[in-house]
């Protein structure tokens, strides 16, 4: 046991991080193996791969995932706008290239390959997105000598154009919506809330009438063929999948939908956890993801520094709409995506970026000096509003 006495960069960080959110997240982690054990053998015997391919990747990766989390978490709120600008800028960069050189896997260009490496960019770019439009805002509100909020509206069309070129529109959807509430949180007028909401619809009907492979998607999940000819073949065994499994489950290793889902072990993991588990330990998976998400939006109202605020908002928004949407993808409730769920989903790059962003979430959430803000502002003032953004 650490003793609060002892006073090394260890014992600093056990006594000030918030142990709650680090157990939540390593529950995940276990649970996603779990999990895994019943996704991952029928797609990997399908492929010709060894019967526990995926759950042995999956736990190889958990080492450096922990390793980043940790790493990360010990970073000063200077070190984490540093690590985030550099990895934004380096994501960005590396979106571009993806679209010139990257391998056309499902009609997109959305990976760089090294050897028999595969890296996804863009989603190493949704964590520090987040830190570096919060860092433009928070100075926004802080110097009016920054032009804060004009930067942190900058940031939104120069990080979601090279997405759309690859085409990615299921990140650019998760990055705009989060950008939104980042935006309200830092001071927007609720009527320019409203006017986003009108240009996010309008943004989703472009998408329909430009992206073919976006078309093609609502059109599979509004043709609802009970059969599954009519409607998309993943989704008919999706809805298959909760339906034998009902309450209770069919028992682990028992369930039949995941052997006719080709992305049992990534992106319809939930739906597999639906038939062998059940909707109950569905719903207790959700709970699990709605305390870290509320966890970190009860941190972030404590904080009295606005960087930290704004980002941790951000954050815990980022993660918590990307389990949403992954959830509401199993449950028919909209169309296919291809975004995982949080350490629970096979995959490297999803895994090292999500450890990237619940690091910066950790950093952020532990326990600091209070600091006195640059705008000298009186105990209980208000912050100020964003810079360039209300009106």
């Amino acid at each position: 046991m650490m003793s609060r006495a002892e006073r090394t960069p260890l014992t600093d960080w056990w006594w000030t991080v918030d142990r709650g959110l680090l157990a939540a997240l390593v529950a995940l982690m276990v649970a996603g193996l779990v999990f895994l054990m019943g996704g991952g053998p029928p797609v990997a015997e399908r492929i010709g791969l060894p019967t526990f391919y995926f759950l042995n990747r999956q736990a190889m990766y958990l080492a450096p995932t922990v390793l980043i989390i940790c790493a990360v978490s010990f970073l000063s709120l200077r070190g984490i706008r540093r690590l985030a600008l550099f990895t934004w800028l380096s994501g960005v960069a590396l979106c571009l290239l993806a679209v010139k050189v990257g391998p056309e896997i499902k009609g997109a260009h959305r990976w760089i390959q090294f050897g028999s490496l595969g890296l996804q960019p863009s989603e190493f770019v949704k964590p520090a997105f987040v830190v570096v439009a919060a860092w433009a805002f928070s100075e926004g509100a802080q110097r009016r000598d920054m032009p804060g909020g004009v930067l942190g509206l900058l940031i939104l069309p120069v990080t979601i154009v090279p997405l759309l070129l690859q085409p990615d529109f299921g990140q650019t959807m998760l990055i705009t919506m989060t950008w939104s509430a980042l935006l309200f949180v830092a001071g927007l007028h609720l009527i320019w809330v409203a006017a986003l909401g009108v240009f996010g619809l309008a943004g989703v009907f472009a998408a329909y009438t430009f992206f073919h492979h976006v078309r093609e998607r609502f059109n599979k999940f509004l043709d609802r063929g009970d059969d599954g000819a009519g409607g998309g073949f993943q989704e008919f065994w999706s809805r298959e999948s909760f339906r034998s499994g009902s309450w209770f489950g069919t028992g682990p290793g028992e369930g039949v939908a995941k052997r006719h889902l080709p992305d049992a072990h990534t992106d319809f993991l939930f739906s597999v956890i639906g038939e062998e588990f059940g909707v109950i330990v569905c719903l207790c998976l959700v709970a699990l993801f709605a305390y870290i998400v509320l966890r970190g939006l009860k941190l972030a109202r404590r904080t009295d520094d606005t960087f930290s605020r704004l980002a941790i908002t951000g954050l815990a928004t980022l993660f918590g709409l990307q389990a949403c949407i992954n959830m509401a993808v199993n449950t028919q409730l909209m169309p296919a995506k291809g975004m995982t769920l949080p350490f629970v989903s096979f995959g490297g790059s999803s895994m090292f970026s999500l450890a990237l962003g619940t690091g910066f979430l950790v950093a952020l959430t532990r326990k600091r000096p209070r600091t006195v803000m640059l705008s000298q502002k009186p105990p209980g003032t208000a912050p100020s509003a964003v810079a360039g953004v209300k009106q």
